[in-house]
């Protein structure tokens, strides 16, 4: 499961840096331009997926063997809700994506196969508690991103912006 979870997470920094670098090829204008999409415009879904990570980060470090990780989120927003705006600009969310991918990287090196299975409580956004294994919220957190990021590759096609390749198969190495 370690080594899915590497794989996820160098996936998630891949795919952000292809995102961002499609992104930046439009007009703020068209950045902001609602689309009609959950969260309205390409900035509002790429800002949705940084404001779910970033919840998620913190959550992640109440974990016991993640506390010294935790450290790597200081200075970070800590949002309240999954529509929190967190920059004004492409060039200020993409900064804010980098520093988080780094925080992401990294969180599975600090893990072993126990810390899967702990329980990891926390308060949802709705502020509802909840109790759930590690493990299979880690696996929520990175689809959760896939879900979004496929919806962003829809807009910026719709925008005229090919990101070109996003299958996780492209990250796993050929053994043949």
């Amino acid at each position: 499961m370690l080594d899915a979870l590497r794989l996820m997470a160098s996936y998630n920094g891949w795919m952000n840096e292809r995102l961002y670098a499609a992104a930046a090829q439009l007009p703020e204008t068209a950045l902001h331009q609602d689309r009609g999409a959950f969260f309205g415009s390409l900035f509002g879904t790429l800002s949705h997926i940084a404001a779910a990570d970033l919840i998620w980060l913190h959550r992640f470090a109440r974990h016991p063997a993640l506390t010294e990780w935790g450290r790597s989120l200081d200075g970070l927003p800590s949002p309240s809700s999954l529509t929190e705006g967190l920059a004004d600009t492409l060039q200020a969310l993409a900064t804010l994506r980098t520093r988080i991918d780094g925080c992401i990287a990294a969180l599975p090196d600090r893990l072993v196969e126990d810390d899967l299975g702990l329980l990891l409580e926390y308060g949802n956004t709705a502020r509802v508690a909840q109790a759930k294994r590690f493990g299979p919220l880690l696996l929520h957190f990175f689809n959760h991103q896939t879900h979004h990021r496929g919806q962003a590759t829809t807009l910026l096609f719709q925008a005229g912006v090919d990101v070109g390749v996003t299958d996780l198969n492209a990250l796993i190495a050929n053994e043949a």
